[in-house]
């Protein structure tokens, strides 16, 4: 059997990954990281896969305008355009999406501060225990004007994730985050799990989560999650620069985001979105 047809290595053609299939979301993870793009050298460093599978598989993408191909000798390969229209079918059939808008930008408005919503990600897509991003709505002065929607980002780095994590049992967070350490994003993002532990039982007595610089430096975080299911996948937060982060603002801040996160989920619920 071709390497590239081959299941998973139990043996059964009935269980486990196809190779070729698991090769190609593996190629497509990576350029939807950053630097975003990456040369064929670059791309068998972080797959590990054999040169020539890699090439067959780059040229297939290429060819379906999954990913573009260098621009010259020394460019490499981004994601294409087929995969910008696969994402934007998944946020137009979500129907939490219209409402969480809606309140994302009332937030932003109230707040004056940039604004997200994001879901957190099953066990083992795109990462373990990972937020991803579903919509941004920047601060009337900001600076930076790129967005976050389709991002992923570790949820023990993000007062969104924290906010969501807080909820689940030991159990669960053990599903999501295998293993006692925690890659860092910054030097101040939490080291591992005990440090976390700590974090989440402070997030389930106040109610909201903060974060400050564990995923930008210079930036302070707080999130609340949206409660319309069981348990939250859902959260709101608020991004602001950290010298203006004082703790009479995040305080303020966090009052309305669960002002609005309550809203929200009662909107949700009356229109039976689950």
């Amino acid at each position: 059997m071709d390497e590239h047809e081959g299941n998973g290595s139990d043996g059964d053609p009935g269980r486990g990954p196809v190779k070729s299939a698991e090769r190609t979301v593996r190629i497509l993870q990576a350029l939807a990281q950053p630097p975003y793009v990456l040369s064929v050298a670059q791309l068998q460093e972080r797959t590990g896969y054999p040169r020539s599978s890699l090439h067959a598989l780059l040229r297939t993408l290429v060819d379906l305008h999954w990913i573009e191909p260098p621009a010259g000798p020394t460019g490499g390969y981004g994601i294409g355009s087929q995969a910008l229209l696969t994402g934007t079918a998944y946020l137009d059939r979500d129907p939490a999406l219209p409402f969480a808008l809606a309140a994302v930008e009332a937030v932003r408005d109230e707040t004056r501060c940039t604004t997200h919503v994001a879901r957190l990600e099953p066990a083992g897509a795109g990462g373990p225990g990972n937020v991803v991003y579903l919509a941004t709505r920047e601060a009337p002065d900001a600076h930076r004007t790129h967005s976050r929607v389709g991002r992923f980002l570790p949820a023990y780095a993000t007062a969104l994730g924290k906010a969501l994590l807080a909820e689940r049992s030991r159990a669960e967070l053990d599903a999501l985050l295998p293993g006692a350490e925690l890659p860092p994003l910054t030097p101040d993002t939490v080291p591992d799990r005990a440090a976390l532990d700590a974090e989440l039982d402070e997030v389930r007595r106040r109610g909201w989560a903060v974060e400050r610089g564990q995923n930008l430096p210079g930036t302070v975080c707080v999130g609340v999650r949206v409660e319309y299911r069981i348990p939250a996948t859902d959260a709101l937060s608020c991004s602001l620069p950290a010298d203006l982060a004082t703790d009479a603002e995040v305080e303020r801040v966090a009052g309305v985001l669960g002002r609005a996160a309550d809203r929200l989920a009662r909107d949700l619920r009356a229109a039976g979105v689950r």
